[in-house]
């Protein structure tokens, strides 16, 4: 499996939300649904395979009247390719509806890659990840391997643990051989939510409501298969399971 993907989503708590099937009527995506926006952060197409997904960044927020969800930016990278990105990239009336966002695509045909589009609200910026190699993805950017920007606390601790160890990710193996010391790291290596450098994050914020990660994905792609694999309860190991592709 030549490209593998770890995603944390970090939301409001109360913030509804489906876990991942095929939601959309006539498409072959599968990803979770944000009930609230009908989008989702992370979408596959099997059939192909690809990947995309969403993060939130820092910088100018949108105007409120033009103000678009970007979790229709996800399904639409998933749906068209590494050339949506290019296309949004070179449109800045259409990026100008966003709240600033990290959005990735992957695909492995005709080989592994994987493209972001980096928008802060005023700036886009298109940046091939390199392979082969393990890169980190945070809301302050691309901040693992070192030398690219300044590092966080988040890449600083887990960076070099998720590049210490790759996966065989098989599709035929169970989660627990598939996966390996990802799971640990993906359950937060013991760390605490509230530490500056936690992966898996819970904060209680001044009205009462509470930010935390809700969900965990991991996904696998090769030229003649994908595996995604989902935890609805992070730091729960027994909550993972194998996502149905086939389901209707």
């Amino acid at each position: 499996m030549p490209l593998l993907l770890l995603g944390f989503r970090d939301e409001l708590t109360s913030r509804p939300w489906l876990p991942p099937t095929r939601h959309w009527p006539g498409s072959a995506l599968v990803g979770g649904r944000d009930e609230q926006a009908g989008g989702t952060w992370l979408a596959v197409h099997p059939g192909l395979p690809r990947v995309a997904c969403i993060l939130n960044a820092r910088g100018q927020q949108a105007p409120p009247d033009a103000r678009t969800s970007r979790g229709e930016l996800p399904l639409r990278a998933a749906a068209e390719g590494t050339q949506a990105l290019r296309d949004l990239y070179a449109d800045h009336g259409t990026l100008a509806r966003y709240d600033p966002f990290f959005l990735i695509c992957a695909d492995v045909i005709p080989e592994a890659q994987a493209l972001m589009l980096s928008w802060d609200g005023q700036h886009a910026a298109l940046e091939q990840l390199q392979a082969p190699g393990t890169h980190l993805i945070t809301n302050a950017g691309h901040t693992y391997p070192p030398g690219r920007q300044d590092p966080d606390a988040k890449a600083e601790h887990f960076g070099p643990r998720f590049a210490a160890y790759r996966p065989d990710a098989a599709p035929t193996a169970t989660i627990k051989d598939a996966w390996g010391d990802w799971l640990t790291l993906a359950g937060g290596d013991g760390m605490s939510e509230t530490d500056s450098a936690a992966i898996i994050v819970r904060h209680e914020l001044p009205d009462g409501q509470v930010y935390g990660t809700t969900s965990v994905s991991l996904v696998a792609l090769a030229p003649n298969g994908l595996r995604y694999d989902f935890q609805p309860v992070p730091a729960d190991p027994t909550t993972w399971y194998a996502v149905d592709l086939d389901a209707k």
